[in-house]
């Protein structure tokens, strides 16, 4: 994807690239930075938030931004205008992700539904060290055939599915089935 003057850039986000992303998650990191430096009533979080919304589309030359980019320039400007105690407790929050559960079945290996486990715990460890509290797992039906070897649904891949979005709420991600896809919280993952 290009990036067109106007438009948001492609994120990086560890090794996920994320587009088509609503921009809230920086309203909430610049809020939580300006609590964490005991700044509350910080009077300036609209228009820092919507200078970094101006930068992102309209100066921002990049066609793909490492997320860990973006918040040095965000906490750059947050010195520039007087506010290093918010820059230096700016924590990055990264935009909602979207996995697929496929693919980690694939780089797990047909039926090994163990390894499976193992690598979306992995996964998720990785993604919330870089910022992630929100991720969406796609293919959920696709992994389950994969795991299972089959093409068809039966009632074992219902089991299977019980068995995922289960292993999803011991973690402690509350896993909320939206459709064709799983919602998790990443914030109290264990």
């Amino acid at each position: 994807m290009i990036c067109i003057v106007g438009n948001l850039p492609v994120l990086q986000v560890g090794r996920y690239q994320v587009t088509g992303y609503s921009t809230q998650w920086i309203r909430r990191a610049i809020e939580q930075a300006a609590v964490d430096a005991q700044q509350d009533g910080f009077a300036f979080t609209e228009d820092v938030y919507e200078g970094v919304i101006h930068y992102l589309e309209h100066k921002c030359s990049l066609r793909l931004l490492k997320l860990e980019d973006l918040y040095k320039r965000l906490a750059h400007m947050l010195r520039r205008i007087g506010y290093g105690s918010i820059a230096n407790a700016l924590v990055p929050i990264a935009p909602p992700i979207t996995i697929s559960l496929e693919r980690a079945a694939r780089d797990a290996g047909d039926g090994f539904e163990l390894a499976f486990f193992k690598e979306l715990q992995d996964e998720l460890h990785l993604l919330k060290s870089t910022g992630a509290d929100e991720v969406y797992f796609s293919h959920v039906e696709e992994c389950i055939h994969v795991l299972k070897k089959t093409d068809t649904w039966n009632d074992s891949c219902k089991e299977l599915e019980a068995d995922i979005l289960d292993w999803l709420a011991k973690v402690g991600t509350q896993p909320k089935r939206q459709g064709y896809r799983i919602r998790a919280n990443l914030k109290q993952l264990v």
